[in-house]
């Protein structure tokens, strides 16, 4: 057999190997995961519990429902990642340079100009009656979460989930997302501490 056809069938039986983040990637999801979970956990601290349950409106959520919102998120989001990991990698939707989207997210999601709303398995159900016990589950998730990212060797660039209204994001743009969307909703949270009758304590 010529080197030449020793060669190609060594290619066609080896395995391609999942392609790991490059370390600016995983540094960048890092840092906004980090940055977020001190936003988040910086905006409750010190309020009371008439601070916390407080609602400008009837219909508007109260700061507790805000961070419940976020709590859940946390658990949910990086589950739509694990399913997307057991299915075949789609790199054929891989954008050209998806640094740009995880970027894109970062700048735009937290943006209050739209207001969207929350699907029904997200929105706050009142699991927690202690702010402590929130904070705890919110830590707990968010650790979890940057683990993952600092050690991952998933090929999290080209697998993908379909959000409603962002179109397809890829692994790491979802836990991206996930600081986004902790930062929108610390800023809606900014909005309670700054409406007209908001108790001093």
């Amino acid at each position: 057999m010529s080197r030449y056809l020793l060669s190609l069938l060594t290619l066609a039986v080896t395995p391609v190997v999942a392609q790991s983040l490059a370390q600016g990637e995983r540094d960048y999801a890092l840092s906004a995961l980090h940055a977020s979970r001190k936003l988040m956990l910086d905006t409750v601290s010190g309020l009371s519990e008439a601070q916390l349950k407080w609602k400008p409106a009837p219909n508007s959520w109260s700061i507790m429902e805000i961070a419940e919102h976020i709590e859940i998120t946390e658990e949910t989001l990086p589950q739509l990642v694990a399913a997307a990991m057991k299915s075949p990698a789609t790199p054929e939707k891989k954008q050209a340079d998806p640094r740009q989207t995880d970027y894109a997210l970062m700048k735009n999601v937290p943006l209050r100009d739209k207001k969207l709303q929350a699907p029904e398995n997200i929105q706050p159900k009142g699991r927690f009656t202690k702010i402590a016990d929130l904070e705890k589950a919110f830590r707990a998730a968010r650790d979890r979460d940057i683990t993952y990212i600092r050690e991952t060797k998933d090929d999290l660039r080209n697998h993908f989930s379909t959000h409603p209204a962002l179109g397809d994001l890829d692994g790491l743009q979802w836990y991206i997302l996930i600081a986004a969307h902790t930062e929108r909703h610390v800023n809606q949270m900014k909005e309670v501490l700054a409406s007209p009758g908001f108790p001093k304590k």
